[in-house]
């Protein structure tokens, strides 16, 4: 779910036969990105900036802050760096990180089987499951997923909560990054019947839209889900570096304080005990 709280040069390198300039050529070939982010003092991240509380920017001062956005901010403060976020869709976040335009995504990021095929992750700093917000006066015509079928359901085209939809055979309705207040409207409107998202963020976005005509499906609860930071596969150094001090986090409770700042009080780094559906998606 997104609110907004007021609302990725390549280089040409010539072959030139001389012995130096192999040897230089050499030296960049042995250096791992984890010993180039460290000369350069910097860590990249990629963030949409409009996924509340994960990633947003306050309404009075337009900063960028977040659960997601803080953790990694005491995280590169922890290894000695600075940090640098882009901002950015989710989908453009993983070519980014393929590409090397940013080190790290970090937006809220389920880890799945296909993913970390492709991509290396963090340990996770976050737990959760999947919940549908629906019209709070008919509950959009569903009582199970099972009734997801021929439904319009709104979200972003490459994340596991539109892979469920499209296992049931809803229609997909697909939103680029945007807002908290655009999903929800569209549900309560009509336009759209369901958002299959995380538990906290629809919990939290709820709270903001008193107004809207939505509530949380009391009977839909699946795919109890791991969240944590994505990185390049090759980038094995920079991946121990962030387990690291994510661990000291989770142990030192840094990552609990931020947790119960950002969603009202609950501490999501601790698994949930809820009994939950458990979804096979293509």
């Amino acid at each position: 779910m997104k609110r907004t709280t007021k609302g990725l040069a390549a280089t040409l390198f010539l072959a030139i036969p001389l012995a130096a300039c192999g040897d230089d050529s050499t030296n960049q070939a042995d250096t791992s990105r984890w010993e180039e982010i460290q000369e350069e003092g910097k860590l990249t991240i990629g963030t949409a900036g409009t996924l509340y509380p994960a990633s947003f920017r306050e309404e009075e001062s337009d900063t960028l802050t977040g659960f997601d956005v803080e953790l990694m901010k005491e995280i590169a403060k922890r290894l000695e760096l600075e940090v640098e976020f882009k901002e950015m869709a989710f989908d453009n976040m993983l070519t980014s990180v393929q590409n090397g335009q940013i080190d790290v995504a970090a937006n809220d990021i389920s880890v799945t089987e296909d993913r970390k095929e492709k991509f290396a992750f963090s340990k996770p700093y976050k737990y959760t499951y999947g919940t549908a917000i629906v019209r709070k006066s008919d509950l959009s015509g569903i009582e199970s997923l099972e009734d997801l079928k021929g439904k319009k359901a709104a979200g972003e085209a490459t994340t596991v909560f539109m892979d469920v939809a499209r296992e049931y055979g809803a229609e997909e309705v697909i939103y680029d990054n945007a807002t908290n207040d655009q999903y929800l409207r569209d549900v309560s409107t009509g336009r759209t019947d369901v958002i299959l998202n995380d538990y906290y963020l629809q919990t939290l976005a709820l709270a903001f839209f008193p107004e809207f005509d939505i509530t949380i499906h009391p009977d839909i609860a699946y795919n109890p889900q791991e969240v944590a930071f994505l990185m390049d596969k090759e980038n094995d150094e920079l991946q121990e570096n962030i387990d690291r001090v994510l661990g000291e986090m989770l142990e030192d409770g840094t990552v609990k304080e931020l947790s119960e700042q950002f969603y009202n009080g609950a501490d999501v780094s601790v698994e949930p005990d809820v009994d939950a559906t458990i979804v096979e998606t293509k």
